[in-house]
């Protein structure tokens, strides 16, 4: 608390002097670690593979674009929530447009339409060219589409909610070259696409052709030259940081550290075929959890050939467990619930018949909506 006191001076008049208070520490903005946003859109579109009934996974849609419009960041990669919406609906026309053209093999007695049928040789038995197309094969397809293009929004939910750079801070040591190369890999595109955009913008203000072969010819080259000007300089930068220096670490723990990793690999995808098989439904857990346990052990031990350092790591608090939490719990309740009740979540079409609302598995779905309320908001600081 700032006081006022009097002191005598020289001359003996009193003077007045206020001891002003402290001023505030910068604070960071509160953020949650990137990859418990990647850990709960990953399980909400898990829970998008359990079932293909149509108005669970409009509420699965509804859950994740609700946590991005209220968690969201005003960064650029935010902005791409837009573009897998748009290619989550691309997905779903293309899968309708193939159910008209080449048929599906559900049959149905409603015919909407009747297109013209191309023979086709006879290796080719199985498949068809136009014919009738029914409701029944339109709905089938309206339902596959729509369950790939609900797992294409939970991945942009967690494009837009995670910082890219953040999370490659966040990696293991043996994987962090391998993220830095995603990284660059995935900017290279919208970079190339900016250059384009502001090179036939300056051409059309001097008055010059922007289409056509011979605009692109004329914008391509200066685009190269871009591209590989920046790819120079990134390479410069990234060798000035000692990027690609490894350690030295002893020939046995290099063989272990591949002995793990590999086998760790190979037990993952031994327990995958053992859960997907009805015939590996006793292995398959323990042999998939066997080998996540030695590929993690094969990536902390080839950590140790990483020489970086992380400035500020971001840490995984208890908003982290229970956003991770309610993702793991939406996908566990619709697996247990497709197990329980199939019919529920996988409606038939034939006889077509409107999809009903299960409850349980419902209000499970609401569960991946605690983000929303625990997740710190990024536009306030911590």
């Amino acid at each position: 608390m700032s006081r006022a006191w009097e002191r005598e001076g020289a001359g003996g008049a009193p003077q007045h002097r206020v001891a002003h208070p402290p001023r505030p520490r910068s604070r960071r903005r509160a953020q949650l670690h990137p990859g418990a946003w990647w850990l709960w859109a990953l399980a909400l579109g898990t829970a998008a593979t359990r079932t293909t009934n149509p108005l669970l996974l409009a509420l699965l849609i509804t859950v994740s674009a609700y946590v991005v419009a209220t968690r969201r960041p005003d960064t650029p990669w935010s902005r791409s929530y837009g573009a897998f919406v748009k290619l989550a609906l691309a997905v779903i026309l293309v899968r309708l447009l193939f159910a008209t053209v080449l048929g599906s093999p559900v049959p149905g007695t409603h015919t909407l339409l009747t297109l013209p049928e191309v023979p086709l040789p006879a290796w080719a038995q199985g498949i068809r060219l136009g014919g009738e197309v029914t409701a029944e094969a339109l709905t089938f397809a309206l339902y596959d589409g729509l369950r790939l293009a609900t797992l294409l929004v939970c991945v942009g939910a967690a494009n837009a909610l995670a910082n890219p750079s953040r999370l490659l801070k966040s990696l293991p040591g043996a994987l962090y070259e391998l993220g830095v190369a995603v990284v660059v890999a995935l900017t290279f595109a919208p970079n190339l696409i900016a250059d384009v955009q502001r090179l036939r913008a300056a051409r059309r203000l001097r008055g010059r052709p922007d289409n056509g072969i011979r605009g692109l010819l004329q914008v391509g080259l200066p685009v190269l030259e871009g591209a590989l000007e920046r790819s120079v300089s990134l390479a410069a930068a990234m060798d000035a940081r000692g990027y690609g220096r490894t350690a030295q670490v002893p020939p046995a723990v290099r063989r272990t550290t591949a002995a793990l990793t590999l086998g760790g690999l190979l037990g993952v995808c031994a327990g995958t075929y053992g859960l997907l098989t009805a015939e590996g439904a006793g292995y398959g857990v323990p042999v998939l959890l066997a080998g996540v346990t030695a590929a993690l052990a094969g990536l902390k031990l080839g950590g140790r050939r990483s020489l970086r350092t992380r400035y500020r790591p971001d840490r995984w608090d208890v908003r982290a467990w229970l956003v991770v939490g309610s993702g793991v719990a939406v996908a566990a309740l619709l697996a247990l619930a497709a197990a329980r009740n199939p019919a529920a979540l996988h409606p038939g079409v034939v006889p077509l018949a409107a999809p009903t609302l299960p409850l349980w598995p419902a209000a499970a779905v609401l569960l991946g909506l605690l983000p929303a309320f625990v997740a710190p908001d990024p536009k306030e600081p911590s």
